[in-house]
C-alpha cells in the first residue's frame, strides 16, 4: 500500500508539472497582457519599461525556468490585475467552491443513489421509467441553460430566490442545484447498472434464500459490492466540480475558483491562472489517489500495487 501511495504521488506531481507546462505556454502565446492594463495614450517607451520590469522581455525559456523556480516554491508571483500574490487570491476564493462543491455532491449523492437502486429494485416499473427519463434528461440539460431558467422562474417570476452572489442558505440553492443536476443524472445511470449487476450473483439469491429481509439484502450486500464504480465515480465529479464550476458560478456570479480564473484568463493574468491550474491538478489527482485507497476497503479481494 505504502510503495502504491509513493507510485501515485510521484505520478501526481508529474501530472501537475505537465498541465502547468502546457498552460504556460499557451497563456504566454494568447497575446501581451501589459496592453490589458496600461491607459490607451501611454507612450510606447513606458510600455516597453513595464514590459521589462514584468519580465516580459526575457526570452521563453528564462520565463520558464523562473516559473519552475517559483512554482516549487508554491510562488506563482503577483497577480497583474490585482496587484496580490496569485495563490493567495486562489486561496481566499477557495472557501466559496468547496461550500458550492460540498452542496451540490452531498445534494447528488442523496439523489442519485437511493433513485439508481430503486430503478434497479423496481426493474422496468414506474420508478425505473422515472428515474431513467430524469437521467437522461439530465445529462442533455446544458447546465447554462437550467441556470437561466431557474432565474427567470425563482428570481424574476416568484421572487424566492436572489439571482447571484453569496451570504446566505438562499444564494446558495439554485447554483447547487444546477451542478448537481448533471452529475445526479451520471451517478443515478452507474447506480443501477452496477446494483442490476450484483443482483444476479449467487450470493444474493443465496441470501434471500436464507430469509433476510429485502432492505437488509439491498443495504448490506448489494450496494456494498457495487460501490465501487459509485465510489469512482464519486470522486471524479467532485474533482470536476472543484475545478469546472466555470460556469455555474459565473451565471450566479458566485466568487469562487472557477469565476477568478475565467477572469484571469480574459485578462490574461498569468500567474493567477497557473497558481489556479495548479491548484486544481493537484486536488484532482490527490482525489483520485484517495478513491484508489478506499477500493481496499470496500472490496478486500482488491490489491493495491
Amino acid at each position: 500500500m505504502r510503495a502504491y501511495a509513493v507510485s501515485r504521488l510521484a505520478q501526481t506531481a508529474l501530472v501537475v508539472f505537465l498541465s502547468l507546462t502546457a498552460v504556460f505556454a499557451m497563456v504566454r502565446l494568447s497575446g501581451d497582457p501589459v496592453l490589458l492594463f496600461m491607459p490607451m495614450d501611454i507612450q510606447a517607451k513606458d510600455v516597453n519599461e513595464f514590459r521589462q520590469r514584468l519580465g516580459f522581455n526575457d526570452p521563453l525559456p528564462v520565463q520558464y525556468a523562473r516559473f519552475v523556480g517559483g512554482a516549487l516554491r508554491g510562488d506563482f508571483g503577483e497577480s497583474l490585475r490585482y496587484r496580490r500574490d496569485a495563490m493567495g487570491l486562489v486561496l481566499e476564493r477557495l472557501p466559496a467552491t468547496l461550500l458550492l462543491a460540498g452542496t451540490s455532491l452531498l445534494l447528488t449523492l442523496t439523489v442519485a443513489v437511493p433513485l439508481g437502486v430503486l430503478s434497479a429494485v423496481r426493474r422496468d416499473g414506474f420508478l425505473d421509467h422515472v428515474g431513467t427519463i430524469s437521467a437522461v434528461l439530465g445529462q442533455a440539460t446544458p447546465g447554462f441553460w437550467l441556470g437561466l431558467m431557474l432565474i427567470y422562474l425563482f428570481s424574476v417570476q416568484l421572487r424566492w430566490l436572489p439571482t447571484g452572489g453569496i451570504g446566505t442558505v438562499a444564494h446558495l440553492v439554485m447554483p447547487s442545484i444546477v451542478l448537481a443536476a448533471f452529475y445526479s443524472a451520471r451517478i443515478t445511470r452507474l447506480t443501477r447498472s452496477a446494483v442490476l449487476e450484483v443482483l444476479g450473483e449467487e450470493y444474493i439469491l443465496t441470501a434471500r434464500a436464507k430469509g433476510l429481509g429485502e432492505g437488509r439484502v439491498i443495504g448490506k450486500h448489494t450496494l456494498r459490492n457495487s460501490a465501487i464504480p459509485i465510489v469512482t465515480l464519486a470522486g471524479l465529479e467532485l474533482g470536476q466540480i472543484l475545478g469546472g464550476a466555470v460556469i455555474t458560478e459565473t451565471i450566479f456570479a458566485w466568487p469562487g475558483l472557477g469565476r477568478l480564473t475565467v477572469q484571469a484568463l480574459l485578462n490574461r493574468d498569468f500567474p493567477v491562472v497557473l497558481a489556479a491550474v495548479f491548484f486544481v491538478s493537484v486536488t484532482y489527482t490527490l482525489l483520485n489517489l484517495a478513491v484508489d485507497l478506499l477500493y481496499g476497503w470496500l472490496d478486500p479481494r482488491v490489491r493495491l500495487r
